[in-house]
């Protein structure tokens, strides 16, 4: 339950702490003295969308904290807190439209924040009163009751696997010709770049064999001349040295000193006819066919074209040539893949539809159950001869279900029940939403339950009738009700009264306290006729009186 709220530079209010009790708590004062800021504050606090406007004149950031006793919380335990000993909930809302959450101290995200809020209480303002004529919430109002939000999900993900599929076929089947001219281009271009057979390092080796062809003239004189000056001609390099070494041996004999000149010449010899063997290879090298040069740019050129097409470097073309290969492979499993999707969506489309079925069976089923228990609440909240129907009418498979889901209402006897959005008036739709609430609170089991001005458009017996209604539900919840009635207010364990005074008419101050029991006598007589006269203060304490107060 709600246990307190303290709210500080929210709106127009300056500093206010207010604490609720166990049963109905009931919120009055006069018109605009600022009852629903209570509300808003409530719902900011729990994950609600702030905005800079919700900062109070003058002040740089609102601050709203709340103490609610909640006992075990799956959530609060997978976030690493504890709720043992009651949560603080906190929101800091900054002048720049910034917001902060604390759960117990810990920052927390506004998601986690407004998930932890969701299962602790429900809040009914009167804008609900039109989100209650749509189908989709009159469905969904339907699954909740029944527990059937697990089968709705199923269904939902059957559907969109299904819808998925049916894309995927579609796109595979409608774009044949575009896959067709695809598969044509990418033999063509693997088949090409197969053809060329390309080597990596290959253009490397041949630019390297185009310079030495195109200087084939003078390579060819170059390495004549050197290896006839080395070991060809008379008087070569070689042949001198060997005369050189000769003489230095016969000197060695006699001078042993020389032996060391004599052992480098002899390693100088072996080194030159190393490179005497290497530079004949050399010099073979340049008796090449004279059309080889000819062969090497044609080469040269074709790798030119590869490149120009799929890449700047051969290993960029071979690159290419895998992904697109492997483009084709994918292209041409598609058929067959096409074939075996069909079967997996004729397989998905049959347990759709088989959950789909059974999802409406049970929607029908709780539906009946909703109706008897609607009329039941229904005919104690003032109407005579309530009818309230749901129908169902089937249309096509969707991501929840095959349902359409409409509530019918008639207040009247013998008058056809009709779509809620076309007979039911504000006060109607007031006690209607009421009686939802009290048959789905019962199956939820929020622990705390908000009404903003559910009287909205009741009087007479059905104010009373609305009075005993929130005062059930107060057995089970803790329910918090601002209210203009009378009837309601003198039905609560706890009556808080909001005032709002303007100080030297520079600024505003919204107070609130707890009254006591001659205060409520003085509130509930205000309540009644506008203004506290001896009869309303009379028929305040009948009133107060009647509900055991």
């Amino acid at each position: 339950m709600l246990r307190e709220l303290r709210i500080r530079n929210f709106a127009i209010v300056d500093s206010v702490g207010v604490s609720f009790e166990e049963g109905l708590n009931v919120i009055t004062g006069e018109t605009g003295a600022g009852k629903s800021l209570v509300v808003d504050a409530i719902e900011l606090v729990l994950g609600g969308r702030a905005s800079s406007d919700s900062v109070r004149a003058g002040a740089e950031e609102a601050w709203i904290e709340a103490l609610f006793e909640v006992g075990e919380s799956p959530l609060l335990e997978s976030v690493g807190l504890s709720g043992d000993d009651g949560v603080i909930v906190r929101r800091v809302i900054s002048r720049a439209g910034r917001s902060r959450a604390y759960i117990n101290d810990s920052l927390v995200t506004l998601q986690t924040l407004a998930a932890f809020g969701r299962g602790l209480v429900d809040l009914h303002g009167q804008h609900e009163h039109q989100s209650l004529l749509s189908s989709a919430v009159q469905r969904g109002l339907v699954d909740s009751f029944g527990r059937l939000n697990p089968l709705v999900d199923e269904v939902s993900r059957l559907y969109e696997r299904y819808r998925s599929l049916v894309e995927t076929i579609e796109s595979i089947r409608g774009k044949a010709r575009e896959r067709a001219q695809r598969i044509d281009l990418l033999r063509y271009q693997s088949d090409e770049i197969d053809a060329a057979a390309l080597q990596p390092g290959e253009e490397e080796r041949l630019l390297e064999e185009k310079s030495v062809l195109s200087n084939l003239a003078r390579l060819r004189y170059l390495g004549e001349s050197a290896f006839s000056l080395l070991k060809d001609e008379d008087g070569a390099v070689l042949e001198k040295l060997s005369r050189v070494i000769a003489d230095v041996e016969d000197l060695a004999r006699m001078d042993s000193s020389a032996s060391e000149v004599l052992k480098a010449l002899m390693d100088a010899e072996a080194l030159l006819q190393d490179s005497a063997v290497s530079l004949r290879a050399v010099k073979e090298r340049y008796d090449c066919e004279p059309r080889r040069l000819e062969d090497v740019e044609s080469r040269l050129a074709l790798i030119d074209d590869l490149k120009r097409k799929y890449g700047e470097t051969v290993e960029e073309v071979l690159d290419y040539r895998e992904r697109a290969v492997a483009e084709l492979e994918d292209l041409l499993g598609l058929e067959e893949q096409g074939a075996g999707m069909d079967a997996e969506l004729e397989g998905i489309r049959s347990a759709l539809m088989e959950k789909a079925a059974l999802l409406s069976r049970k929607r029908k089923e709780k539906a009946r159950m909703v109706e008897e228990m609607l009329k039941g609440i229904l005919a104690r909240l003032a109407f005579g001869h309530p009818d309230l129907r749901i129908e169902f009418e089937e249309i096509p498979v969707s991501s929840t279900g095959t349902d359409r889901v409409e509530f019918l209402f008639s207040a009247n006897p013998g008058q056809q029940p009709r779509p809620l959005s076309k007979v039911a008036s504000g006060g109607e739709l007031s006690r209607v939403m009421l009686a939802l609430k009290s048959v789905f609170a019962d199956v939820d089991r929020v622990p705390v339950l908000i009404f903003d001005e559910v009287d909205a458009g009741v009087g007479g017996q059905a104010a009373e009738s609305v009075a005993d209604a929130l005062k059930r539900l107060s057995e089970r919840h803790q329910v918090i009700c601002i209210t203009h009635l009378p009837q309601i207010a003198s039905r609560a364990a706890s009556h808080l009264l909001v005032t709002k005074n303007d100080e030297d008419g520079t600024s505003v101050t919204v107070a609130i306290r707890r009254l006591g029991r001659e205060e409520r006598v003085r509130e509930i007589a205000r309540m009644l006729s506008g203004s506290v006269t001896k009869p309303s203060l009379k028929h305040a304490e009948d009133l107060l009186l009647k509900a055991g107060y």
